[in-house]
């Protein structure tokens, strides 16, 4: 094996994980190793409720990201929502709308097809998603969820060409995750600014991603049964050691896919919500405990994505 070890060396990626997972020396600009992200939140009732809970739990929040997309958030839903991120000064992280596992398409929903869910089917999906961009952006919108490789490789050419802004930030999907150090690198070559792994790799094999970028990267503490149910919070004082920086997210294990929302989803969304945030209310309790030098990122950073 060392021939194949020496070619990943010779590439800059590591040639093997790590028996004992080393520590991360980067950092967030402000000097942080975490932030926090409440995923799911599916409009500005939900956004409210959020922040709402965040309050009385004491639970800072960076960011709330979206899974429905941008095309199922009305003109005044989506203003509303960019209203109170600017507001709260937190990133709104929102997806993109149109993707396969919506479409006609029939791969995306076999057993073995299941892996192109979310991606771009076609010219026109591509249009689409680019759609969604620029009717965010016009919203004041400066963060988005990206799903397809080819998608991110264009959003991010055309804000290198300066037809998005150039603060706008582009997050990649758990359901395109990198499981190895060379498949995030290579979302990070195509312009992801933040990148989120899977949820099951051990410490020694996020060691290996971390390795080989130095964009921050998404974990979800607590995953979605969807992505496989796990339940890691005794392992986030770990996962910032090895991983920072890194925003630390709570999906919730027993609960029903709410994607894509609407209105007759409200009460389920909503509850769904405050319990995210009370699951990440444990973590930190759990990070003060065990980790307490561990330096958490200040509200309302420089480098987040907050509507404009």
């Amino acid at each position: 094996m060392k021939v194949s070890k020496d070619a990943l060396i010779a590439l800059g990626l590591p040639g093997e994980d790590p028996a004992v997972a080393p520590t991360s020396l980067l950092r967030f600009p402000d000097g942080g190793q975490y932030r926090i992200e409440i995923p799911s939140t599916e409009g500005p009732l939900a956004l409210a409720v959020v922040l709402d809970e965040a309050r009385k739990r004491g639970v800072p929040v960076h960011r709330v990201s979206q899974g429905s997309g941008i095309m199922l958030l009305t003109n005044d839903e989506l203003r509303e929502m960019l209203a109170i991120g600017k507001e709260a000064k937190i990133e709104v992280n929102l997806f993109l709308g149109p993707r396969a596992a919506w479409d006609i398409g029939a791969q995306s929903v076999s057993p073995a097809g299941k892996a192109f869910a979310l991606a771009a089917r076609g010219s026109n999906q591509l249009v689409q998603s680019l759609e969604d961009v620029r009717r965010g952006v016009a919203a004041g919108l400066r963060s988005i969820l990206v799903s397809d490789i080819g998608t991110l490789d264009v959003i991010a050419k055309m804000r290198a060409k300066g037809e998005f802004p150039a603060n706008l930030i582009i997050k990649t999907s758990v359901m395109m995750a990198p499981a190895n150090p060379a498949s995030a690198r290579l979302l990070e070559e195509h312009g992801a600014d933040t990148i989120n792994i899977p949820s099951d790799l051990t410490l020694p094999q996020i060691a290996s991603i971390r390795a080989a970028i130095t964009k921050p990267i998404d974990f979800y503490v607590e995953a979605p049964d969807t992505i496989g149910g796990f339940i890691r919070h005794y392992e986030a004082a770990e996962l910032i050691r090895v991983a920072a920086p890194v925003y630390l997210k709570f999906g919730l294990r027993n609960s029903p896919d709410v994607y894509p929302s609407g209105t007759h989803l409200d009460g389920t969304v909503l509850a769904l919500c405050r319990e995210r945030v009370r699951r990440a209310q444990l973590t930190c309790e759990m990070i003060e405990r065990y980790a307490p030098e561990a330096a958490m990122s200040p509200l309302g950073a420089a480098d987040l994505g907050i509507p404009v």
